[in-house]
């Protein structure tokens, strides 16, 4: 089916929202399309790219509202249903929220909405669009993981150390990093980048690194 926005009375305002959109999706061909309800017949339009984004091909489906929660995500689907009970009464409304589509694939939708009037002015519908904001949910959900591991390998280096030098576990040594965290009401990663950093300042006293040169180095170098 053709884009079933163009054409339209408010066509003017559609380059805003596409503009909008391609700051949301964070690219220049972002992952973005239109729709509209219109109040009268309670009946809903949706582009080609939203069509796609649901995982149908365009035309397969009409949209409806059944439809369209049919589609919502188990855990945000009440909260939607009661932003689409706001625009079937013609209220504005915008969510981030995830959709299933037909092949069970999950999105992340920024879905935005705004008022159509008639020449008079009356509130007539709703229209807006969808923005695909998946990759960049998941971009910084890789990039918050990748930040956790690195702390997690700061605050184990600074357990090693106090391991060694105070003979006990790695529950009690990470029971003095929490308590110096709390001491100082900073961060236990901040407190173990902040002690690490002082050890390789500071370094090893040359009986210490002797004793580990002992033991690092097999009891007899030539022996094959």
């Amino acid at each position: 089916m053709p884009d079933a926005l163009a054409g339209d009375a408010d066509a003017d305002n559609a380059s805003e929202h596409w503009e909008v959109a391609a700051v949301l999706a964070g690219g220049d061909s972002p992952k973005a399309g239109g729709f509209k309800f219109f109040v009268a017949d309670q009946r809903w339009v949706w582009s080609d790219e939203v069509a796609r984004m649901h995982g149908y091909a365009p035309g397969q489906v009409e949209p409806t509202t059944e439809l369209l929660l049919s589609h919502k995500h188990p855990d945000d689907r009440a909260r939607v249903a009661e932003i689409l009970d706001r625009v079937r009464s013609g209220g504005l409304f915008s969510s981030r929220h995830r959709i299933i589509d037909v092949d069970g694939k999950t999105h992340w939708m920024v879905v935005v909405g705004d008022h159509v009037t008639d020449q008079s002015g009356q509130v007539i519908g709703t229209h807006g669009y969808y923005v695909d904001v998946t990759e960049t949910m998941q971009a910084d959900l890789t990039s918050e993981i990748k930040e956790v591991v690195k702390s997690r390998a700061t605050i184990e280096q600074a357990k090693g150390i106090l391991m060694a030098a105070y003979g006990i576990d790695a529950d009690r040594a990470f029971d003095i990093l929490t308590w110096r965290s709390q001491l100082t009401h900073v961060k236990v990663k901040a407190v173990a980048t902040q002690f690490l950093e002082a050890v390789m300042r500071e370094g090893l006293s040359p009986d210490s690194v002797s004793t580990i040169d002992r033991l690092l180095l097999p009891n007899d170098p030539v022996a094959t």
